[in-house]
């Protein structure tokens, strides 16, 4: 009798996982895309990096997944009415990367109450029920500041050229930059103007800073900028360059490949911003759908509503060969930025609150794991211990608004 009691129980074991994997594997789920600037080859590149995931995890997890992309150069408003278009299309969920801290909240608001999952990715918001995916911007810009005070000696004069004044990503990032002057009394910044993550105008404002001002020892900047940045002092033939922090993007790198031949003394770094955080939160938003149970333990941010994506790695002279050979950046178009993308085992990791390693995430979709690219790891635990004593003395090492 007990073994017949086994058997049954088996059989009904076996059924009951094969009703579930069958749910998984005839599942469709139609997600929604929001991206307010089109403008920027980055955002070109996450919508792409958006599209192959989705192929991918069709294929990995035996699902269907319709995307709906709405995408055009607008303000607040629009980007409200593309988040109303998708919740009229009765999508599951929503890939949003905001325009605004707080303009979308009640937008999004409504899209969580009506039970739809919401991932706001490449910056933070604190709308109730939004879930952002994000490498913290705070953090990227604090690793870059940190090595300019390093190479300056801890003094000089310095510019900074941001990117969108009040934009989420930019105000984070211009925390970070702050953060590590304050502790560098002997840098001054003499100029600080926006950029507007655009090449040509990074250009004409570093081209104005050459003209208005005088000994000029460092720049700092940020990536959809710093080859214009670049640029401008190379054609003002100065005698020395300024130390200047750069972009993980080919046009960059190329050219920095190119002044070193001429200059080998010329310094420079370029932090990965990864286009692939959209694939990342797609990644994330599948799990969700499919059923995965979110570890509220795992949520920090300034919001307590982020999951956070390890930065990939920086460029520096000392990988900056390694980086060419592995990423083809000789033949790369000039618009093309490093990535790093989590897989989907990662993703499943990331919502359960375990710990997701930069150097297992793939520079690609698909790609396998590319040796040789991480930053030199002392020069990364200089900088974290730095960050460290920073968040010691403050007391607070709370992030900031993303």
């Amino acid at each position: 009798m007990s073994k017949r009691i086994f058997a049954f129980l088996l059989v009904l074991i076996l059924a009951m996982s094969s009703v579930s994997f069958a749910q998984d594997e005839g599942e469709t789920f139609v997600i929604g895309v929001s991206n307010n600037f089109v403008g920027s080859e980055w955002r070109t590149q996450m919508i792409k990096q958006i599209e192959d995931a989705a192929a991918v995890i069709e294929e990995e997890h035996g699902i269907t997944i319709e995307l709906v992309i709405e995408s055009t150069d607008t303000d607040v408003s629009g980007q409200v009415q593309q988040i109303q278009n998708l919740l009229n299309r009765g999508v599951d969920a929503i890939i949003v990367n905001p325009g605004d801290q707080t303009g979308l909240n009640l937008a999004i608001e409504e899209a969580t109450d009506e039970g739809v999952i919401v991932i706001a990715v490449d910056q933070e918001i604190g709308a109730n029920g939004a879930l952002n995916v994000v490498i913290d911007q705070k953090q990227w810009a604090i690793i870059s500041a940190e090595w300019l005070a390093e190479q300056l000696g801890g003094e000089g004069r310095i510019v900074l050229i941001e990117g969108f004044v009040g934009h989420p990503a930019n105000e984070a990032r211009m925390e970070g930059v702050e953060e590590v002057l304050a502790e560098y009394p002997d840098i001054e910044v003499i100029g600080r103007e926006s950029g507007m993550w655009d090449q040509a105008t990074g250009q004409q404002v570093m081209s104005d800073f050459l003209a208005s001002l005088t000994d000029i020892d460092g720049v700092w900047t940020q990536d959809g900028m710093a080859s214009g940045v670049l640029t401008a002092l190379l054609s003002a033939n100065l005698d020395t360059l300024p130390i200047t922090t750069g972009e993980a993007r080919a046009s960059y790198l190329q050219t920095w490949q190119e002044v070193l031949a001429e200059n080998p003394d010329f310094q420079t770094i370029g932090v990965v911003n990864p286009p692939g955080i959209g694939a990342s939160g797609l990644r994330v938003a599948v799990e969700l759908l499919l059923g995965a149970e979110l570890n509220e333990d795992a949520l920090a941010g300034p919001f307590g509503n982020t999951l956070y994506v390890p930065i990939p790695y920086a460029v520096t002279n000392d990988n900056l060969e390694d980086v060419f050979a592995a990423q083809n950046i000789s033949e790369a178009p000039d618009s093309f930025t490093l990535d790093g993308i989590i897989t989907q085992e990662q993703a499943v990791a990331l919502i359960a609150g375990e710990e997701v390693l930069a150097e297992e995430m793939t520079p690609d979709i698909g790609e396998p794991e590319v040796e040789g690219m991480m930053m030199d790891m002392d020069d990364m635990d200089d900088m974290d211990e730095s960050e460290e004593d920073m968040d010691d003395e403050e007391g607070d090492s709370e992030e900031s608004d993303g």
